[in-house]
């Protein structure tokens, strides 16, 4: 059989010498410095797997609840041309899907539990082409949410905090009161609860809930949507396309992607992709030290 000249040179050196003074050691030290090598790419295609393979499904998760960009008005809290907002917006060619939506902060409880919660409304079949997770709730569930009849959808760890499961009742406590002859008394609203959704990630699965859109917008009193959600063909592009928009719709709109709304968690994977870039290239530069000294090795 007749190998390729590359490979008869480095069967010949990777093996005991027959004669000769070191041909042993030479072999030994050709072989400390392949296994080297193969390890230190070993861990490279590893790390850079992990690393990927964690920000890939963080972010997957994160964005199948939040939209790739929020629109809303500068001078908040509802959005006055959030039609001609949406009729802008589904002009560009990047975007997949708008929804608009009504999102504040509230106390929800029953019996003696209180929580902390953000009630978002939404139309279901709008927000399924924003939300991955809406798209994926079970149709009685949207279809009850639909209806706008007081129901509400809530992530599965705030459900069992509350110990409540489908078709149980909770009260939401909203901001502000009403003046009354006996003082000032917190605004309450009683909600059924549809069903639950696992988002896969704690943050949303604890404090979330799915009203719809009329709902929130008469509980919160916002007289509408607060803002407009917007899904891009492309995540990375979101910044991009957001400074896109944010120049057609004028300085009345705020224009937020996911990256700034989530700055802390994008800034802190880049500095992990920072760390991580060093540590490879010293493991490189150590295959690269072992492959400088299985030749010096040779030659000597």
């Amino acid at each position: 059989m007749n190998w390729p000249y590359e490979l008869q040179i480095g069967w010949r050196y990777a093996r005991p010498g027959r004669s000769g003074q070191g041909g042993g050691f030479t072999s030994f030290i050709s072989a400390v410095s392949m296994v080297g090598i193969a390890l230190g790419v070993a861990v490279l295609i590893i790390v850079l797997s992990v690393m990927n393979g964690f920000q890939k499904e963080v972010r997957n998760r994160m964005l199948a609840v939040i939209a790739h960009i929020e629109i809303s008005d500068v001078d908040g809290p509802g959005f006055a041309g959030w039609q001609a907002a949406m009729a802008t917006v589904e002009s560009d060619p990047d975007v997949t899907g708008v929804a608009p939506f009504v999102t504040a902060q509230a106390l929800m409880g029953r019996g003696d539990i209180l929580r902390g919660v953000v009630v978002r409304g939404i139309v279901p079949d709008q927000e399924a082409r924003v939300s991955e997770l809406v798209a994926k709730l079970p149709a009685a569930t949207r279809q009850a949410i639909s209806t706008g009849a007081g129901k509400v959808v809530l992530g599965v760890e705030l459900a069992r905090s509350l110990g409540v499961v489908a078709g149980d009742k909770v009260t939401v406590v909203l901001p502000g009161g009403r003046a009354t002859a006996a003082g000032l008394l917190p605004r309450t609203r009683t909600l059924d609860v549809a069903g639950t959704f696992d988002a896969g990630h704690y943050e949303y699965d604890s404090t979330l809930a799915f009203v719809h859109l009329d709902d929130a917008a008469a509980m919160f009193q916002t007289g509408g949507p607060t803002g407009v959600q917007v899904r891009v063909k492309d995540m990375d592009d979101a910044p991009r396309v957001a400074a896109r928009l944010e120049r057609s719709l004028g300085p009345t709109a705020v224009v937020r992607d996911w990256t700034s709304t989530n700055r802390n968690w994008f800034a802190s994977v880049q500095i992990q992709k920072r760390l991580m870039a060093i540590i490879l290239t010293a493991i490189v530069a150590v295959a690269a030290f072992n492959l400088v000294s299985t030749l010096v090795m040779t030659v000597t």
